[in-house]
């Protein structure tokens, strides 16, 4: 009788800044808006348009939220009429290239559906 030989086994361990990343970018909306900012700063109501299905009470969880984290910024622009903008700050463009990255992967490896998912 032959016996196989033992193999070590390294168990596995899930990366935990990819983990992070996935939880706070894979939130609903999140990674959609900061690649909306993208294209310069916008206001609410071009991001609303820009987002269609997305509730004003989301958009302006959402934007909080970025704002707190440091990836977007908020202006208030002095009116009349005064205006909000929302843009993304270095440490949101710093993000572009992977947002770029996966969008470029969905393009190429996932199916198209009816609609586009996300609402945008």
């Amino acid at each position: 009788m032959t016996t196989r030989p033992q193999v070590a086994h390294t168990p596995r361990s899930c990366d935990g800044g990819l983990a992070r990343a996935f939880a706070f970018l894979g939130k609903r909306w999140n990674g959609v808006l900061l690649g909306t900012l993208a294209n310069g700063p916008a206001g609410f109501a071009e991001l609303a348009r820009a987002l269609p299905g997305i509730s004003e009470s989301v958009l302006s969880d959402r934007l909080g939220e970025l704002c707190r984290v440091g990836l977007v910024s908020r202006t208030v622009r002095e009116g009349p009429p005064v205006g909000v903008s929302y843009q993304l700050t270095d440490r949101g463009a710093a993000l572009l290239p992977a947002l770029d990255a996966l969008a470029r992967w969905a393009h190429d490896h996932l199916p198209a559906e009816t609609g586009r998912p996300g609402g945008c």
